[in-house]
């Protein structure tokens, strides 16, 4: 296991173990008040300690090394860690919302000594908040969508315990004990919304839906460092596995290069985009040869088998990379046509 893997399950074990305590710090607010609105947040805490602990599991095993039943990796469960995070984070937010509306409905409300539980919300929801921000950072610096949504959640709960807070006070400067029940109602849609949100990103994940903003950053690097016998770069497919990658493309080099020379090309390719990816990348290139229509677009200008005119470079992008078929000057009538004004 490597260095930075240990890292991320150290930090982790730190989650899981705070979550544990402030999970018992605001059972505690709710058994000294008897507020419904601080159970929302006990009840959230369960969910985080809960996760918190298939989260650990699940980044331990998606470090485990590929095996002949796991050619890619186990990153996969990171994904499903992170889908059913967001499912029982929906579920506590229902289940709350339905408690709050009862007790909106008997109209029994009996609050005591709700000063002492706000110190304590509020003391739970300043750490949850520190921690909740370290480890999205973690998450982003690693790519772990597991890490990303427990720190978001954290965070989430500190914005809710703030709210909580203001809500709380006003329930003891008017005395309506009537309101802590609408707050419990308010931070359920909250929480819903929070759970599903990342049942979301987590089905994008198993689904391999396309990261657009990720392709788009990897081709702006790729653009910067281009290389005048990189003539095309087409059909380019990423597919997340955890915080690892594997990336699949299309590299069109000149046709009169042997294997060797078409090989260091991949070399070039494969160099930059470990050091961007930060060697969480597994890259397979396919090496295409150019056909006469690719002297249009190539910018190799001392070629000395040039069969037709240079006309315009293709600049990478997101959209005509992804294509399957090789950049033709077709595709440059195209852009031009749509850029001129009318």
């Amino acid at each position: 296991m490597t260095n930075k893997a240990k890292e991320i399950i150290k930090l982790q074990k730190i989650v899981f173990i705070v979550s544990t305590i402030l999970f018992i710090i605001k059972v505690f607010a709710w058994w000294l008040t008897g507020s419904v609105a601080i159970l929302t947040d006990a009840l959230e805490s369960i969910i985080n300690v809960v996760a918190g602990g298939f989260t650990l599991y699940s980044l331990y095993v998606s470090f485990l090394p590929k095996d002949q039943n796991h050619p890619y990796g186990h990153g996969k469960i990171e994904f499903i860690a992170a889908g059913i995070e967001g499912t029982l984070i929906a579920l506590a937010g229902i289940y709350i919302f339905y408690e709050a509306i009862m007790q909106l409905i008997d109209n029994k409300h009996t609050i005591q000594q709700l000063g002492s539980g706000i110190i304590l919300v509020g003391l739970a929801g300043a750490i949850n908040y520190i921690l909740g921000f370290i480890t999205v950072k973690k998450g982003k610096e690693q790519k772990s969508l597991p890490l990303i949504a427990g720190g978001k959640h954290l965070m989430s709960d500190s914005y809710s315990s703030i709210a909580l807070i203001l809500g709380l006070g006003l329930v003891m400067l008017t005395g309506w004990l009537w309101l802590d029940s609408v707050i419990a109602i308010c931070f359920s849609l909250f929480i819903s919304y929070t759970g599903f949100h990342i049942i979301r990103e987590a089905v994008a994940g198993i689904m391999d839906e396309a990261d657009e903003e990720l392709l788009k950053e990897y081709l702006d690097v790729l653009n910067q460092h281009r290389t005048e016998n990189w003539i095309d770069i087409h059909n380019i497919r990423f597919i997340k596995y955890g915080s690892n990658l594997h990336l699949d493309c299309h590299l069109t080099v000149p046709w009169f290069f042997n294997t060797r020379e078409a090989h260091k090309e991949y070399e070039k390719l494969r160099e930059i985009t470990h050091e961007y990816f930060e060697h969480q990348v597994e890259l397979f290139v396919h090496i295409d040869d150019c056909v006469p229509e690719s002297c249009e677009v190539c910018s190799r200008f001392e070629c000395p088998l040039r069969q037709r005119k240079f006309i315009k470079k293709v600049i990478w992008d997101t959209e005509n990379t992804t294509q399957i078929p090789r950049h033709r000057i077709e595709n440059v009538h195209q852009q031009q046509q749509q850029n001129t004004p009318i």
